[in-house]
Order: C-alpha cells, then sequence, then structure tokens
C-alpha cells in the first residue's frame, strides 16, 4: 500500500453503496433496466437491482492486469452480456469507480451497436476520479488526487 492508496472496509463498501442508491433515487429518473460491468459492478449492480427492483444484467469487461492488477491494458468485452430476456431501454450502467472513464465510454459505444433498443443510458459508480476524461451521471465520492483504492474483497486476489 502507498501513502496515495485509499482502504475500503466491507462496511464503507456498503454505505456507498447506499449512499449511491439515494443520490439515484433524488434524481427522481426511471430506468428499467441495471448493467453493471464485471467484475467492479457486480457486488454493486447486484445491490442496486435489489433496492430499485429492476432486472439486473451482467457484461464482463477486462482493462487491468500485471502486478498487482494495476496495469491498464486493451478493454476487452465479453461476447454477450447475461441477462433473461432483452436488455431494458433506460439501461443504469453500473461500475465500482471511473479512472480514465474509458470503460464506461467504450461500454457505451459498444451497446449501441449490441443493444439499439437502448433509448438512455445513464452511468453510476461509488468513486471517480480526478484525472477521468468522463464524468458519470451519478457518483458518490469525486477523488481529485486519483489515489489507488484497495476495495475490501481484493485480498481475496491474492491467494
Amino acid at each position: 500500500m502507498t501513502i496515495a492508496d485509499l482502504k475500503i472496509s466491507w462496511a464503507e463498501y456498503h454505505a456507498l453503496i447506499e449512499q449511491l442508491a439515494t443520490t439515484i433515487q433524488k434524481s427522481q429518473w426511471e430506468f428499467n433496466q441495471i448493467l453493471c460491468l464485471a467484475k467492479g459492478g457486480l457486488r454493486i449492480g447486484d445491490i442496486l437491482a435489489r433496492i430499485f427492483d429492476q432486472p439486473l444484467a451482467i457484461l464482463n469487461v477486462a482493462s487491468y492486469g500485471g502486478t498487482g492488477n494495476r496495469e491498464r491494458g486493451k478493454l476487452l468485452f465479453a461476447e454477450h452480456f447475461t441477462n433473461f430476456g432483452p436488455l431494458g431501454d433506460r439501461l443504469l450502467l453500473v461500475d465500482d469507480l471511473v479512472d480514465s472513464g474509458r470503460s464506461l465510454q467504450q461500454t457505451q459505444t459498444w451497446l449501441q451497436t449490441q443493444a439499439p433498443q437502448i433509448t438512455e443510458i445513464r452511468t453510476a459508480v461509488l468513486w471517480y476520479k480526478g484525472h477521468s476524461q468522463f464524468q458519470p451521471d451519478y457518483f458518490v465520492q469525486h477523488l481529485p488526487d486519483n489515489p489507488w483504492i484497495q476495495q475490501p474483497f481484493e485480498h481475496y486476489e491474492k491467494w
């Protein structure tokens, strides 16, 4: 861990998800589908789907690897997303954070070709880093100093 790392406990993590849900609810935007990006958005998407009682779809996207899983590489998409039935037309796209913004931007472009029925996409994350070229529609914490975020489940990656 470096001095610039932000270490998050399970309690903090769940509190941030609840704050994100409150922010989304206050916007009064009506959506009919949640699509989470795996792996980072899985837990968040699951909880939001339960809170808002909306269907959850999952899209596996990968961009990090290398030493400590901290090196950003080429963005890779799974061939298909996982869901029951067709995706809704008003989609809440969920991930854990916006670092460069590339993942959310490219996912929106990918979705336009894969799911043309979508009429509106809004994005939701817990953390939005200062150097990002993309601002999500909903976020809980803006991090202007761009720390590495140590999420509570990362210790499982070191087994």
